[in-house]
């Protein structure tokens, strides 16, 4: 389907908005199977390539949709409250994007952006290795170069929806790199590779995002790098880092906030009502808690993107303080509200796969959030920066 089919199919002045809501539906239909299969949502990525949300970031004259980051966030609660795992990939697939249109050649711009804007190519990241875990900054695995091409082969332990991309984004050590830190940023289209799945894909939660382990073999032009050889410190620091901890939290946030308008609207209902006293202190109380961490997580949430969006240098130390700050907050602080919510409703309503109150997924979903890049690993950079900031300085 080319471009023109698909904007005579969903409408060229349809809002992005209702975009994202038509792949929430979705989402939300399909989650509790693709939950208990640990089956990747090709239901909501085949709406998201008719919508076209795919492009959501690319700039218009790409023919994308020309959206912000507070596009990108509102799309992350939105689609965060139906499916965390959509979310998530969606998010991710953001993330990707962004480093394309800010630091892409202007042939790959000119080759890629249009198809992404199209709904034909959904990106993964390829930036896991065995022996360094989700360590952004480094590699192992280096570039090799033949003529005027890159030769990629890379093994990943962690590819989120890797079995359905188009592309990758992949972090490999620059060709002649003389340590561990000078790494590179390659896209490969799935045309270009060899892709062989290794293991099995059995997680306690995000079972739908599909994150198996990947090899990955082929190679790509070399105009394919993302930045210059050996930089990709500097897309990380711009691109990677903002918008995954902006795009995470959104995420789960969303995935907190669906579960408690749930909850709330159960003990509304006539059935609630019935079986619960809504005058409870100790319910009330609970409930409260639950509100006061989402609203605190939302406030950040909402002061990082300004800062984002300011467009300030991101990398001076009160900043990472604020990003990394962001990400461990919500990360803690949706997982315990919803934790809250289980003790809260009991259960019945709270530990059963079959409530309408779905708290059981939400729950082992977001208990990822402080492994997705480590909360730890974070903590021990930020005790680091904070001895750069001695005046203790907000943005």
């Amino acid at each position: 389907m080319t471009l023109t089919d698909l904007e005579a199919a969903v409408g060229a002045d349809v809002r992005w908005a209702d975009r994202v809501a038509a792949v929430a539906a979705v989402a939300a239909e399909h989650a509790a199977r693709r939950d208990q299969e640990a089956s990747f949502p090709v239901e909501a990525l085949t709406e998201l390539r008719r919508t076209r949300l795919l492009g959501l970031l690319v700039p218009r004259e790409y023919g994308g949709l020309g959206g912000t980051v507070a596009d990108l966030v509102e799309a992350g609660i939105t689609l965060g409250r139906a499916d965390t795992s959509v979310a998530m990939i969606f998010a991710m697939h953001c993330q990707q994007t962004e480093a394309v249109v800010r630091h892409g050649s202007a042939r790959l711009r000119a080759e890629l952006l249009p198809r992404i804007a199209a709904g034909q190519v959904y990106l993964a990241s390829v930036t896991t290795e065995a022996g360094k875990g989700g360590h952004l900054l480094t590699s192992r695995a280096a570039l090799a170069t033949a003529g005027d091409e890159l030769v990629i082969d890379r093994f990943a332990p962690i590819v989120t929806g890797g079995g359905h991309a188009d592309g990758f984004l992949v972090t490999m050590l620059a060709p002649g790199a003389a340590g561990p830190g000078q790494v590179s940023l390659v896209y490969a289209d799935r045309a270009q590779l060899d892709i062989r799945p290794s293991g099995e894909w059995q997680p306690l939660g995000m079972r739908a995002s599909h994150s198996g382990a990947l090899q990955l073999t082929g190679t790509v032009p070399a105009h394919h790098v993302i930045g210059e050889h050996g930089q990709f410190h500097t897309v990380a620091a711009t691109v990677f880092g903002p918008l995954a901890h902006l795009g995470w939290s959104a995420c789960w946030l969303g995935t907190a906030a669906g579960a408690l308008s749930r909850v709330l609207k159960l003990l509304r209902s006539p059935q609630g009502r019935g079986g619960t006293d809504l005058s409870s202190e100790l319910l009330l109380t609970r409930l409260s808690k639950v509100r006061q961490r989402l609203d605190t997580v939302h406030a950040l949430l909402t002061r990082t993107q300004q800062t984002v969006q300011d467009g300030p240098d991101l990398s001076v130390p009160r900043v990472q303080l604020q990003l990394n700050a962001l990400k461990i907050t919500a990360a803690e602080m949706c997982h315990s509200a919803v934790d809250e919510l289980v003790t809260a409703v009991g259960m019945r309503h709270g530990y059963l796969k079959n409530s309408p109150t779905r708290l059981e997924q939400a729950l082992r979903d977001l208990r990822s959030a402080a492994l997705n890049y480590g909360n730890d690993r974070l903590h021990l950079a930020d005790g680091r920066l904070a001895l750069l900031d001695p005046e203790v300085r907000f943005v």
